[in-house]
């Protein structure tokens, strides 16, 4: 999930090419019994209208390749965005008019979670109500296994992210989504034709690459992968579940399956203009979910 000079010849692909259909996603890879369990629900403190809204993040939040090829659409947003049709967050929350003046998308294409501390800064200087959070993803796309992000080094980089914010806007409320499942959006975006031709550009090649080969060796690497992302989605519901304005959406993101419509028609990995309208109801059904008594 990431912008790379690498990915210039696909406008060349995508020109007179048609989408293709996809499969649906899989379970669980094999020797996965568990993943991380949902964190608490909001205390009372929590504030299910927040009157201004800061996104922090990758691409996703940036709404890369939502509305045209290798170029951020942040009015695509499922957090910020202004488009009427993907109704982000912030607009649910805030109206469309509102939007200029209370919310900002600090988010940047190609972000991995060390970068989260400085957006956490950026953030936490405007006194937002809510700060929403959707980082990992570049973490586990790596273009080798053994280029993924440790996850202690994850961790330390989240704590430190939550200690930035807190330290300029202690009373911001912070919403955390879980890190999409990699390897069900390989499993939908490899019925592609076009898909798998743009993924050998070097779309997350650590899950993407070789998208045809099911031998041991690929099907560990993914594997690895599934894994890794599972182990982010447990430091941010661990993280977030010490801080009593903190929320995680209990893995709902990573739960969600994907549909071919969901995914971009120009990389088939990130979320298009359908898949941000649906990644906006999730953080709002959560945002707005009624806070259980003290």
């Amino acid at each position: 999930m990431r912008t790379s000079a690498a990915w210039a010849p696909a406008a060349a692909l995508v020109a007179g090419v048609g989408v293709s259909g996809c499969e649906a996603g899989p379970g669980p890879g094999p020797g996965v019994t568990s993943r991380p369990s949902p964190s608490p629900k909001p205390t009372p403190a929590w504030d299910p209208s927040p009157a201004s809204i800061a996104a922090v993040g990758d691409s996703i939040t940036r709404g890369f390749d939502a509305c045209g090829i290798l170029v951020d659409c942040p009015e695509m947003s499922w957090a910020t965005g202004g488009d009427a049709r993907v109704n982000s967050l912030a607009r649910r929350l805030l109206g469309p008019s509102a939007l200029p003046a209370r919310s900002w998308n600090l988010a940047r294409s190609g972000a991995r979670v060390a970068e989260l501390p400085s957006q956490m800064a950026k953030a936490g200087a405007r006194k937002p109500g809510l700060v929403t959070v959707m980082v990992g993803a570049n973490d586990a796309c790596r273009d080798s296994t053994a280029l993924m992000t440790p996850v202690a080094d994850f961790r330390a980089s989240f704590e430190e992210a939550m200690r930035e914010l807190r330290e300029v806007s202690p009373k911001s409320q912070v919403y955390v989504s879980s890190v999409p499942d990699l390897k069900r959006l390989w499993s939908t975006g490899r019925g592609s034709a076009l898909g798998k031709q743009v993924w050998k550009l070097g779309v997350c090649a650590s899950m993407l690459g070789d998208a045809d080969d099911l031998g041991p060796a690929a099907e560990e690497r993914r594997e690895q992968v599934y894994r890794r992302v599972v182990a982010y989605n447990g430091v941010l519901r661990d993280v977030c579940a010490k801080d009593r304005l903190c929320l995680y959406d209990g893995g709902a993101v990573f739960d969600y399956r994907f549909t071919g419509e969901q995914l971009s028609p120009w990389d088939w990995f990130h979320p298009s203009g359908d898949g941000q309208q649906r990644l906006a109801e999730i953080a709002y059904r959560n945002v707005t979910a009624p806070v259980p008594p003290a």
